[in-house]
């Protein structure tokens, strides 16, 4: 559960945030990661990191979007966070030790779910820059990713925990879907037009 604070530098991409009922929106998502996954460096691998656990229906957007992701059996990304297997404030530092000791310098995108205000409920945002997971709920948690998404499951400021178990399995089910097609899709449409430029560098 992380903290609804984005913010951005006039060199950064400006952050996205668009309600899940939004015409489009799948698009809007894809164009959006595409700018972001241009500042990828060839060879660098891409990691999504799904943070939640599926003991909480608000908190459990992240395990969804892993185990949607990991239903497409993707070759272009690796990926930590799922039902079966969830990354959460237990194991989270253990598991960005695995990664960094995995990879060199890899890229990384995480997902998690947030409050916000009640008119931000339903909304999705991309964000350049990491997430800060727990701190929606005073926990002390290490950064997460290169750029990150969230899903605004439900409304902060006031008894997170009780918020947390009292989110609409609906709504959470609906965000993870749009966000793991979306993520999804703009990663494999990266690696279309990337792998040429690559070759072409050469």
């Amino acid at each position: 559960m992380s903290q609804l604070n984005p913010s951005f530098s006039g060199q950064e991409i400006p952050y996205l945030k668009i309600p899940h009922t939004e015409p489009g929106i799948h698009s809007a998502i894809i164009h959006r990661l595409l700018l972001h996954l241009a500042q990828v460096e060839p060879g660098q691998e891409i990691v999504v990191v799904c943070i939640g656990t599926d003991r909480s229906t608000g908190d459990c957007l992240g395990p969804l979007v892993g185990t949607a992701l990991a239903k497409y059996k993707c070759p272009y990304f690796h990926l930590y966070g799922t039902l079966e297997d969830p990354v959460h404030a237990m194991n989270l530092k253990d598991t960005l030790h695995q990664i960094n000791t995995t990879f060199i310098d890899p890229y990384i995108i995480g997902i998690d779910a947030c409050l916000g205000q009640t008119t931000s409920v339903g909304s999705i945002q991309v964000v350049q820059g990491p997430l800060r997971p727990g701190a929606g709920v005073n926990k002390e948690l290490p950064p997460v990713g290169d750029i990150h998404l969230t899903g605004i499951v439900n409304v902060g400021g006031f008894m997170e925990y009780f918020v947390l178990q009292n989110t609409r399995l609906s709504l959470v089910m609906r965000l993870s879907e749009i966000i793991a097609s979306s993520l999804y899709s703009a990663i494999k449409e990266w690696n279309k037009g990337f792998i040429p430029l690559a070759r072409q560098e050469q």
